[in-house]
């Protein structure tokens, strides 16, 4: 296949090393191929997110908060004769001719069906992370009428569970409120070789929380979960770990001395300026 390009957005969302690029399927093709319609709708009817949802629900519920326009379904195959499944999609409906993006799905040989789209991956997550992700997406673009409603919503992360609750839920119970960046994305495996190490759902808060506690939480506290596959959530940051650990209003009653040193540590590097700061001690 050939690659033509139509935009820098539509380079992003290319399928994986540009086999195949909702562009050129569309501008292309002189031809539909017999079974494509049939692996459109083996696809739709047949692919679930991880809380069961199908495609038509999160797509419609997605569109109902994000800047989420659905356009054409399309199947294709790839340089290597994969089967994948695309739907495209636009930000604005009055931009639609210059402004295309797309998500696929690749269809395996024994019939299995995986997004193959990593920036749409959260969509195995269900609606909600989809659409924060999408959302988040927006602001960094620069979208001024970004769902920011949404966004800082507690409710709209109870897809990430712990041991002591819904993510969300103890947000609210813990009077933490949701500020900017988020970060609600996919992180693929650097080569086919590699452990799952590398390959996990990442969600990354700022917060600000109306409690008793140190400030490095309670005033632009970070609040990280990972999930690999086939695995739970598990916390990341300090914060994490004690949102996970402790029920609320409990989260800061004893700071253990590893903690300690790292917050005295992460103290005395914002003192000596932000260019001094090392990311790694954040808390």
């Amino acid at each position: 296949m050939k690659r033509k390009t139509v935009g820098r957005h539509v380079l992003w969302f290319c399928l994986i090393r540009s086999l195949i690029c909702h562009a050129e399927l569309a501008t292309t093709s002189n031809s539909v191929r017999a079974n494509d319609n049939a692996l459109v709708e083996r696809v739709r009817s047949t692919w679930r997110a991880q809380d069961g949802e199908t495609i038509e629900q999160i797509t419609s519920k997605v569109s109902k908060v994000a800047q989420f326009v659905t356009q054409t379904w399309g199947g294709a195959e790839g340089v290597d004769r994969t089967e994948y499944v695309y739907l495209s999609w636009t930000r604005h409906h009055e931009r639609a001719s210059d402004e295309v993006y797309v998500i696929t799905w690749k269809v395996a040989s024994d019939g299995g069906i995986e997004v193959a789209s990593t920036y749409a991956k959260p969509i195995e997550l269900g609606w909600h992370a989809f659409a924060l992700s999408l959302i988040a997406g927006e602001i960094a673009d620069g979208e001024r009428t970004a769902n920011l409603h949404f966004l800082h919503d507690p409710a709209n992360f109870n897809f990430v569970k712990t041991a002591q609750g819904k993510l969300g839920n103890l947000l609210r119970r813990g009077r933490c409120s949701i500020i900017e960046p988020v970060v609600v994305d996919y992180v693929p495996k650097p080569n086919e070789n590699a452990t799952d190490k590398g390959d996990m759902w990442r969600v990354l808060l700022l917060v600000n929380c109306n409690i008793p506690g140190p400030r490095y939480f309670t005033r632009n506290g970070v609040i990280t979960f990972e999930k690999r596959a086939r695995r739970d959530w598990e916390p990341q940051s300090f914060f994490a770990k004690r949102i996970a650990a402790f029920p609320p209003g409990s989260w800061f009653d004893r700071i253990e001395p590893d903690e300690h040193d790292a917050l005295e540590k992460a103290r005395k590097a914002s003192a000596n300026g932000p260019t001094n700061h090392d990311p790694s001690i954040t808390p």
